[in-house]
């Protein structure tokens, strides 16, 4: 596997982690002990904060913005333009009105397991976990945590179908029994989670 590869004007911290086959496009921005996987894309104007993690063939599109403390695990999708944020009071300054300073807030992350994919726009409003091989719809905002394999759209966002793997809503076979039109393979529904059957 080739080294990984930092095209142009990307700027990436001497104290980042680069995995073997990732590339960092032009104006992107990796900052100091972030920590990035094997084959990752970090596309045109994203920025991963200080210490955020991610795993192995993650995707981060165009001008998306991972604050720190989030973590991505492995084959994670970010869209374009998605913002994960990292503080649940944001304020400029102190009751006092002096600037605010690293040692007066309290930093939460966002948490994205395996395989979920966020779409373009969206916001993530931190402390929140989605779960593995979820789906988030294009402009939502998601205040609460996503449950596996969950499609969830809207402000603030809610779930309305199940998704597999593949990323295509499940088909319904009744009986809680959920299957992928593409792969066929089969999910059951046990109060309102979804797993992998078998």
């Amino acid at each position: 596997m080739e080294p990984p590869r930092i095209v142009g004007s990307a700027e990436v911290s001497d104290r980042a982690s680069l995995g073997d086959g990732t590339v960092v496009w032009p104006l992107a921005h990796v900052r100091e002990d972030a920590r990035v996987g094997r084959e990752c894309i970090i596309s045109r104007g994203a920025y991963v904060g200080p210490g955020v993690q991610v795993g192995d063939r993650c995707k981060i599109k165009d001008q998306a913005l991972v604050y720190e403390p989030a973590v991505l695990e492995d084959g994670v999708f970010v869209g374009p333009a998605v913002v994960l944020t990292n503080d649940t009071f944001p304020r400029a300054v102190t009751p006092e009105g002096e600037l605010k300073g690293a040692d007066d807030w309290e930093m939460v992350g966002v948490t994205v397991r395996e395989g979920a994919s966020i779409g373009a726009r969206t916001v993530c409003v931190a402390p929140v976990t989605i779960g593995r091989w979820a789906l988030v719809a294009a402009g939502a905002t998601v205040a609460a945590d996503v449950p596996d394999f969950a499609l969830v759209v809207g402000s603030p966002a809610r779930r309305i179908r199940w998704v597999g793997r593949a990323g295509l809503p499940l088909e319904d076979r009744g009986d809680g029994v959920f299957a992928c039109p593409r792969t066929g393979e089969e999910y059951v529904e046990e109060d309102g989670v979804l797993r992998e059957r078998g």
